[in-house]
């Protein structure tokens, strides 16, 4: 039952943040040059949003793959590992993509310093 709402809670935090990437990121108003994107994804409100947006993909994606394997009969004896193996992946993951996100800064040449 914990699987089927968080699919149904990270599936609606999806569409918010699907909608708010392809707004901000695809289509924004105006040109859009490099400058401007380094300065979006130093700002400590877009890193919150961006690492976010990471949590709900990885939590909907290994939620789903394990909802789906546990479908398959032969599988179910091992469902201990499985939990645990998409526990590791999941957090290792999360660990890697929030220190990318963290780790961007405004480089100095486009500050101008």
């Amino acid at each position: 039952m914990r699987v089927f709402v968080m699919q149904r809670i990270t599936a609606v935090a999806l569409v918010l943040f699907l909608t708010l990437h392809m707004v901000v990121v695809h289509y924004p108003p105006g040109h859009l040059d490099f400058s401007r994107v380094m300065e979006r994804l130093a700002n400590p409100v877009w890193k919150v949003i961006d690492i976010l947006f990471l949590l709900a993909v990885l939590v909907h994606a290994l939620t789903g793959a394990y909802a789906v394997l546990m479908d398959v009969e032969r599988i179910t004896p091992y469902k201990r590992f499985l939990i645990g193996g998409a526990l590791v992946l999941g957090v290792a993951a999360f660990i890697y993509g929030s220190i990318t996100v963290l780790n961007f800064s405004i480089p100095n040449e486009v500050v101008g310093g």
